[in-house]
């Protein structure tokens, strides 16, 4: 049977299981009889692979004792989970014979449960052994076969907090542990071949393209020759052509070809052959190619709505987090209903919102001609375009969020902790809104001043509320240019927080000057450094700065303002566009991070935007790339956009569709992101090279977790190639400007002694702020440059200079997987 033919092994088994534990499948050798599947199980390395978890008043120590782990129960909480030593990400295989055995004793007499679980969903056991401890080591043991579907990213978890078999009163005591074995002792009915995932040999944009478009296909497994296309439905042949390359691809361990086919501009629906491969997966040609998947990137927005009833077949819900919120540190309470939930949970975040509502509204700047009054959300008819009455329900939320009294705006609104795997309505706990901070105020300023501009000719009286409120909080963030938030112990949620907001300040005094014109504001943006204007994300926002200026109606081209920008737009341009040719897929980078389908859709708006500025194909070109990779040329051979194209993702990390068992539509979800950064992408990705590190785990929050803020630069990127391709844009008659702004270059081997091992931010503990610390630094060394001693401090894992391993040694310090560093073995 030709693999193309079968169901792809990664949608079959998520289509089976509940959202919340769908489990994709890996390639995987052969585990062996007899093999231990525990990781340093006789603790032999101290903690190391060790974790606990704890809740509900749990309260606990672990060490390492005379070669025993050592678990000292302080308090034992209020249920069995209150203290739960563990070890995730046990793969363990349908049809496998296991042998579960560990020793154990307690300083106290005792009942611990010990189990191999579900890390996930409804967390059922695959073999549960309920344990009497005593003062005297026990070996405690079972066999069991694996009789549910293939899990890789099982749990191995120890119950040590309150259980009904002991005394109320049990004291404080330590359980000892050791010789924790997990073998697969008949593996002759596990079929491995169900584990393997199809990779498709001919990848190309699964969406389809616009006639005009560039259309390249990316063929793996071969050593070149031709290439046909051929229609879908008659197999007829339509366009033939040679493979060029090769190109070896090391961030996907493989070497690849490509084929050119944008001759072929005939609409419909074709399939790329190759002799020796599998056929591509099916693909469109034709004008109006994203417009319902236009039109999805913004009802979905509809769908994450906040405060009211949802209609929808599937997703609809009576309204949700209506209750007035508690200002934090005090007993007051405000109304801050509305708005778009977040992302996979329910938080609404004033930064997040500002990107999302800049990126929409810049859409519609670009081609205001694609979106239509009719996309199904309860406005619609009413004769504005659904964008707009969209994005204006976010901003009505956002106003709630200003103090009246001084102008100041609220960073967030959640509860203290994320809430289940439940419809929102169901989340009930208490509403929190936490602190002012310069970056939400700054934010809310640039995109009220849009607004004013968007709506003015819509609902001027609203677009006048907006630009007062703009004015008061941009005058709140210049008197407080440094008020930074961070999440204090007893809040748990998003904290979004920015140590610089001077790129926002620059965002908000750019869009300031564009609606009202006045020369203060102007003024304002040009004393901020160039290298803070720059970025399209939450964190780093100033190319809406840039943005801003660059399509502002009358502006004088060739003021100090307008020719920065540009340059500074042209240059990343360049540099993007440059990696992108080097690249077999086409995109702008070769390393991945969270959220970097997002970060990919912000390269394709800056290239698209150096093509208006300048009208160079090579710009529009390589932006067309961007939105390719995304829609499905790219090495997992995915479309990345839930339900669209023939592989995509099915098990998001979305609230919503877990708790529902069906994929929300029209979602971007976050991407390749090789730090492995939560357990199913540890599990799933331990072994993949940097551009494969994705998997479709509803648990892979790092992977596979969907935002508002994702979804919208896809918006942007889906309207600005479509100008693009249209031809619409005219050249400018000037030529930009060549000098780039200054860069540097991040400092990565440390120039003084370390005084505190991971506290890269220097503030005297270790948490997983110091990783994202290192990560940021890495990333944006002109915004985020960790001083001298916090390089020394954060260079861990024993290897020299300052790397993304460093951040994930940090990261599994502060989560108890390891006790020490490396460096200090």
């Amino acid at each position: 049977m030709k693999k193309n033919n079968f169901k792809r092994c990664l949608a079959a088994l998520a289509s089976v299981v509940i959202m919340g534990s769908a489990m994709p499948v890996v390639t995987a050798a052969p585990i062996f009889a007899a093999d231990n599947i525990i990781r340093n199980p006789g603790m032999d390395e101290g903690t190391k692979n060790w974790g606990v978890y704890k809740e509900s008043g749990g309260a606990y120590t672990l060490t390492e004792e005379d070669g025993l782990l050592a678990l000292t129960v302080e308090n034992r909480g209020k249920v069995s989970y209150a203290v739960q030593l563990n070890q995730p990400t046990i793969k363990i295989y349908k049809g496998g014979v296991y042998r579960f055995s560990f020793d154990a004793k307690s300083t106290v007499d005792r009942y611990i449960e010990g189990m191999i679980q579900m890390d996930g969903g409804d967390y059922r056991s695959y073999v549960w052994m309920g344990c009497e401890l005593t003062s005297e080591m026990q070996t405690f043991e079972k066999e069991f076969v694996m009789e549910e579907e293939t899990d890789i990213m099982s749990k191995l978890c120890f119950n040590c907090g309150v259980e009904k078999q002991d005394p109320e009163d049990l004291p404080e005591h330590t359980v000892y542990f050791d010789n924790v074995i997990l073998e697969l002792i008949d593996d002759s009915n596990v079929n491995y071949e169900d584990t393997a995932v199809y990779e498709c040999p001919i990848n190309i944009n699964q969406v389809g393209y616009r006639p005009d478009a560039k259309k390249t296909a990316v063929f793996r497994g071969t050593e070149g020759g031709s290439f046909s296309v051929v229609d879908a439905a008659t197999d007829k042949e339509v366009f033939t052509g040679e493979m060029t390359g090769p190109i070896e691809n090391e961030s996907a361990d493989e070497t690849n070809y490509i084929g050119d086919f944008s001759a072929l501009t005939t609409p419909g629906k074709y399939v790329i052959k190759a002799e020796g491969l599998d056929d591509s997966y099916a693909f469109e040609i034709k004008e109006d190619v994203y417009d319902s998947l236009l039109d999805d990137t913004v009802r979905m927005l509809y769908l994450q709505r906040c405060g009211t009833e949802v209609v929808d077949d599937a997703f609809g819900h009576v309204a949700c987090h209506n209750t007035e919120a508690t200002i934090y540190g005090t007993s007051d309470k405000i109304d801050v209903t509305g708005g778009w939930h977040d992302a996979g949970d329910y938080g609404r975040y004033i930064v997040a919102a500002a990107k999302a509502v800049a990126d929409v509204l810049y859409a519609y700047q670009a081609d205001p001609d694609a979106y239509s009054d009719n996309i199904g959300i309860p406005e619609s008819g009413n004769g504005t375009p659904d964008v707009l009455d969209e994005v204006r329900y976010e901003l009505e939320w956002m106003l709630k969020m200003q103090d009246s009294a001084d102008g100041g705006v609220y960073h967030k609104v959640t509860c203290d902790t994320f809430p289940g795997y439940v419809m929102p309505e169901k989340e009930t706990k208490p509403l929190i809104v936490m602190p002012k901070s310069t970056t939400a105020t700054a934010d809310f300023a640039a995109s009220m001043a849009m607004a004013y501009e968007f709506y003015k000719d819509v609902d001027s009286a609203f677009a006048d509320k907006c630009l007062a409120a703009a004015k008061k909080a941009y005058d709140w963030a210049k008197a407080n240019p440094e008020v930074t938030y961070k999440n204090p112990a007893d809040v748990v949620t998003g904290e979004y927080g920015d140590r610089n907001p001077q790129d926002e300040l620059y965002w908000a005094a750019a869009q300031m000057y564009r609606a009202t014109g006045e020369e203060s504001y102007l003024a304002d943006a040009d004393a901020v450094s160039a290298k803070l204007k720059k970025g399209l994300d939450w964190s780093t926002v100033g190319d809406y700065g840039n943005i801003a200026l660059l399509t502002m109606n009358g502006i004088d081209k060739e003021s100090t303002a307008y020719l920065n920008a540009k340059s500074i737009i042209v240059s990343q341009a360049d540099d993007l566009a440059e990696v992108a040719a080097e690249q077999a897929y086409g995109v702008a980078t070769d390393s991945y991070h969270w959220g970097s389908n997002m970060t990919i859709a912000n390269y394709g708006i800056i290239l698209a935007q150096a093509y208006d500025i300048t009208g160079d194909d090579k710009y529009v070109a390589a932006a067309q790339d961007q939105l390719n990779y995304l829609l499905g040329t790219n090495p997992l051979g995915t479309c990345f956009v839930t339900g669209y194209g023939t592989a995509t993702p099915v098990a998001p990390h979305h609230r919503p569709s877990m708790a529902v068992g069906e994929c929300m539509k029209g979602m971007l979800v976050g991407g390749v992101n090789q730090n492995l950064e939560d357990n199913a992408a540890l599990a799933f990705c331990i072994d993949s090279p940097p551009a494969k590190c994705w998997v479709d785990n509803a648990e892979s929050y790092s992977t596979n977790e969907i935002t508002i803020y994702w979804n919208s630069p896809l918006t942007y990127l889906l309207s600005m190639t479509e100008t693009a391709d249209n031809g619409e844009v005219v050249p400018p008659t000037t030529e930009p400007p060549t000098t780039e702004p200054p860069t540097t270059t991040p400092p990565t081997t440390p120039t003084v002694e370390p005084t505190l091992y991971g506290d890269a931010n220097n503030d005297g503990v270790v948490t997983i702020a110091d990783a994202a610390a290192v990560l940021q630094h890495l990333g944006n060394n002109d915004k985020y440059a960790l001083s001298e001693q916090g390089v020394a401090n954060a260079d861990v894992d024993g290897q020299e200079g300052l790397t993304a391993s460093d951040a994930i040694d940090i990261q599994k310090f502060d989560a108890k997987l390891i006790d020490k560093f490396a460096v200090m073995s």
